[in-house]
């Protein structure tokens, strides 16, 4: 890994490789502060199977996409330098919200989970959500990144009709 930049403007600027996510920028990409980059980046582009669209490694930051081009799930992640900083961070990072994140299939997550031998928070299970007249179901489980973020991965199901109150 190359040294820090500690300036804002020139980590902003920094060289980096790849390019703009297909299909551009979702309307709401999180940003996660991390402790160390690079133990994120095998987290979540190993068993999580997220490729990083680009990166600025001396700025010590990466925009990751998971999925296809539209509709991808995309998340950026920036080791922690001081800013945007609104208290102080203690892990589990993240307390009080858990990130969903929908894919084709949670099959592959779940092996590529087990084979690096990774906990589970929560063990894959069907959930239905009520949604106005009907009802929204997914097979979801639930797992911490390595600074306590939550992912709840889901794969939908097929909807089906609210049942009679």
């Amino acid at each position: 890994m190359t040294d820090r930049i500690a300036d804002p403007a020139a980590r902003a600027a920094a060289e980096g490789s790849g390019q703009v996510p297909e299909g551009g920028f979702a309307a709401l990409v999180p940003e996660l502060s991390v402790t160390e980059i690079a133990a994120s980046l095998r987290f979540w582009c190993g068993p999580l199977g997220f490729r990083v669209a680009y990166d600025r490694p001396a700025a010590r930051f990466a925009f990751l996409t998971h999925g296809p081009a539209r509709g991808a799930a995309q998340l950026m992640l920036c080791e922690r330098n001081g800013r945007w900083g609104t208290g102080g961070m203690q892990r589990p990072f993240g307390r009080g919200i858990n990130l969903q994140i929908t894919v084709e299939r949670v099959a592959p997550i779940l092996e590529g989970l087990e084979a690096a031998g990774w906990p589970l928070f929560e063990a894959p299970r069907e959930a239905w959500y009520r949604t106005g007249d009907g009802m929204a179901g997914q097979r979801e489980f639930l797992v911490q990144d390595p600074d306590g973020y939550l992912l709840r991965f889901a794969e939908r199901l097929e909807g089906r009709p609210a049942l009679a109150e």
